[in-house]
């Protein structure tokens, strides 16, 4: 599978979590049938930044921790996305997780 091709795939995913909702890289990526591609979601995530369609601060690691927040501009900019959506996040840790988490699978 091209890697745009499946870069397309994870964004149109991603576009489709819920406003105040999570969810996690290896989530993403076992929807696609590609279980073991956690990581690429994450690349694919990172070179999102640059369209505002993409909720890329809605997807975290497998245990809710704000893995990704290096690649946002300002400080702590992933977390206020998120605590502007109403997420609580401690500790750049998504304090209520498994309440929050959107299964793309469901």
């Amino acid at each position: 599978m091209p890697e745009d091709g499946f870069f397309e795939k994870v964004y149109k995913i991603a576009r489709k979590i819920p406003y105040g909702r999570v969810t996690s890289y290896g989530a993403i990526a076992k929807c696609l049938g590609a279980a073991k591609s956690a990581r690429m979601v994450g690349w694919a995530m990172n070179a999102s930044h640059l369209d505002d369609t993409i909720p890329a601060h809605r997807v975290v690691n497998r245990n809710g921790i704000l893995t990704g927040k290096h690649h946002f501009d300002g400080i702590n900019l992933m977390q206020q996305l998120l605590e502007n959506e109403g997420v609580e996040v401690i500790d750049e840790k998504i304090s209520n997780f498994e309440a929050i988490f959107w299964n793309p699978n469901d």
